[in-house]
């Protein structure tokens, strides 16, 4: 049996993934609207990895005997004024999600659950990335703009698809 306080901990991040899905989501539609179509799928991406962290949540959860409680989420509260918002909300959101799976890894450490601090390890690693990654894409966009290339990022982005993460969770 998982410990009690590591049980809501992973429950409150599985909720906070979906949510991370939803802004994302948020964000992907703005772009689209605004079109500026590759922006919009650089965040129709990160809608399904975002999903795919709840969901390897939710595995972990029931591979180890537990159910998730399915709480409401959050709706979206950013107020997007400009093109590049997003792009910045998106890097505090990240930092934010970071220290909360740090806080879940000390959690895990604090139980003696080696086997959840071993799978929050691919998380930690996970957040490097993501934070890296937001901080490119404020970087790419200030240069973009510029430059005049503002549009040929945009193309580009377009290109980029979604990837299964590394990581499985059999739960059979």
């Amino acid at each position: 049996m998982m410990d009690r306080h590591l049980k809501e901990l992973l429950n409150d991040q599985f909720n906070k993934e979906l949510y991370s899905a939803y802004l994302y989501m948020d964000f992907a539609d703005y772009y689209h609207a605004r079109g500026l179509h590759g922006f919009g799928n650089w965040y129709d991406v990160q809608v399904q990895e975002e999903r795919d962290h709840a969901m390897l949540m939710r595995a972990w959860m029931l591979k180890r005997g537990e159910t998730i409680e399915l709480l409401p989420i959050a709706k979206p509260d950013k107020t997007i004024t400009d093109d590049d918002d997003p792009l910045h909300f998106a890097l505090a959101h990240e930092q934010y999600v970071t220290g909360l799976i740090h806080t879940l890894h000390d959690a895990a450490e604090a139980a003696g659950d080696t086997d959840s601090a071993k799978f929050l390890d691919w998380f930690v690693k996970e957040q490097v990335e993501e934070e890296e990654n937001a901080t490119s894409m404020i970087e790419r966009y200030d240069k973009a703009v510029a430059d005049g290339t503002l549009e040929a990022l945009d193309t580009e982005l377009k290109g980029r698809r979604w990837k299964a993460p590394s990581l499985h969770v059999d739960i059979f």
